[in-house]
């Protein structure tokens, strides 16, 4: 790939955590959610899963291999019958051996048998602590631990469909050939800076540019679908907000499709925040209705319009909703509210009731602002607001190619760019090649956090606390 290429120890060693060395303890858990159901499955994982096997079911499984039998209690007596499932190690999801017991799911009948196998010297497993050992023993790496529960908790097919993706590898599969590639540039970077006698600038060679430029462009590709799987997870908070009686408890009725909001004539009816979660085209919303803003003497009124500043001041985006009277030539509400709340986040201006001058839906631009005329009480022109509402926050329809992604991953994914970009600066004007080895060297680990290569124990523990008792 470049002029000279010589394998040579990396002077920057890749830092290993520490979090959490395997124990010898032998785990227990219901996997299933608590309550009644048909089935219940209590999952055990651990060095003495055997001698548990032998102790309940009087016998040895064959491995990976549905058996039906009846689980005994300490007396012999039988507590209940079902299928039990032996993976032995290394072959199983915790990388430990692991049984399965799928019994009936009565919330006595499985506490029964999970008091009958914590008896036998098992303790309680932790939220997550399943997929925390499949993590150590190097059965899935730290992003496909997090699909895992995003998986579980995705409200919608895209969320779903993407967070399998990541569950598969991935995300992971891409971090980690962009990680080989900034690998093999330090390795020639840093022989260029020891060899610096030779006759030719190998760092003045176009092709270690044009690999950083690679590498860069490669970054911008995973950190657009990293913010497309983020907006899937986690959706965007748009706050609805204008003067009193312009109909923003109308719009929110109407982007939810049902009564969330009273609506009347009377201004200053929304005294408190209201909150409502939609769907668009996949993309979660957490749509928020506020209180008028405007000068009140009322102290209940007052009270609503300051807890709708704070909303404002936390969303991502911002619906700001006048009447008809925000003409071409007549932007009252819009000059006078803008002046007083300084806007940090996108804005999208809705011109609304044009129902009342039979006027068709649009876009138009006033004052350099867009502004969308629609009718949040017939629904005229919504589908043009949530198709801006898409474009505003840069989300896509099409999740092809999209992984479900967490916010540290693309501040992680964000560090790597500006290290990277920093590195062919240093290239560039300076020539300062130890500079650019010390760029690459941030942007390496930086991907690593994605992976769990190189993460903070205290992140670590943060992570897997957030899953269910069970995985």
């Amino acid at each position: 790939m470049y002029p000279m290429e010589r394998n040579k120890t990396s002077r920057y060693p890749l830092m290993k955590s520490s979090f959490r060395e395997t124990t010898i303890d032998t785990i227990a858990a219901q996997a299933t959610p608590a309550g009644r159901g048909g089935i219940a499955i209590i999952r055990v994982s651990g060095p003495n899963v055997k001698r548990i096997m032998n102790e309940t079911l009087g016998c040895t499984l064959t491995p990976r291999q549905a058996t039906y039998l009846p689980f005994r209690g300490a007396d012999n007596e039988i507590l209940d019958e079902g299928v039990a499932i032996f993976f032995p190690n290394p072959h199983s999801f915790t990388g430990e051996d692991v049984l399965e017991l799928h019994g009936h799911g009565g919330p006595v009948v499985v506490d029964l048998l999970l008091q009958r196998i914590l008896s036998l010297g098992v303790r309680l497993a932790r939220p997550g602590e399943f997929s925390e050992r499949a993590f150590i023993n190097g059965k899935i790496d730290l992003a496909q631990a997090e699909a895992i529960a995003d998986l579980i908790s995705a409200t919608s097919r895209q969320a779903a469909r993407s967070a399998m993706r990541s569950l598969q590898g991935e995300f992971s599969r891409r971090v980690h050939e962009l990680n080989e590639k900034i690998i093999h540039l330090r390795m020639y970077v840093e022989a260029a800076i020891d060899f610096t006698d030779e006759e030719i600038d190998f760092l003045a060679d176009a092709a270690v540019s044009n690999a950083l430029k690679a590498i860069t462009d490669q970054l911008c590709d995973i950190l657009q679908k990293a913010k497309q799987g983020s907006f899937l997870r986690e959706g965007i908070t748009a706050v609805i907000a204008g003067e009193p009686n312009v109909g923003k408890s109308s719009l929110l009725n109407c982007l939810s499709g049902k009564e969330v909001a009273i609506v009347t004539d009377i201004p200053g009816t929304t005294r408190d925040v209201l909150r409502d979660y939609i769907l668009i085209d996949g993309m979660p919303m957490h749509i928020i209705d506020t209180a008028g803003l405007r000068e009140s003497n009322d102290i209940v009124e007052q009270e609503g319009i300051r807890r709708a500043v704070g909303e404002i001041e936390k969303a991502d985006l911002v619906l700001f909703v006048m009447d008809i009277n925000a003409s071409s030539t007549d932007l009252p509400a819009m000059e006078n509210i803008s002046s007083r709340i300084k806007f940090s986040q996108p804005v999208i201006y809705i011109r609304n009731k044009i129902d009342l001058l039979n006027e068709r839906p649009a876009i138009s631009k006033v004052g350099g602002k867009l502004i969308i005329s629609l009718s949040a009480k017939s629904g005229a022109g919504i589908d043009l607001l949530k198709e801006h509402i898409k474009s505003e926050v840069g989300f896509t329809s099409s999740d092809e190619g999209v992984f479900l992604a967490r916010r540290r991953h693309l501040d992680a994914l964000a560090r790597a760019q500006k290290h990277v970009e920093e590195g062919l600066r240093q290239l560039k004007e300076s020539r300062h090649g130890e500079l650019a080895a010390e760029d690459l060297r941030q942007a390496h680990l930086a991907l690593c956090e994605i992976t769990g290569e190189f993460t903070a124990d205290d992140l670590l523990g943060r992570i897997f606390s957030t899953f269910c008792i069970g995985k």
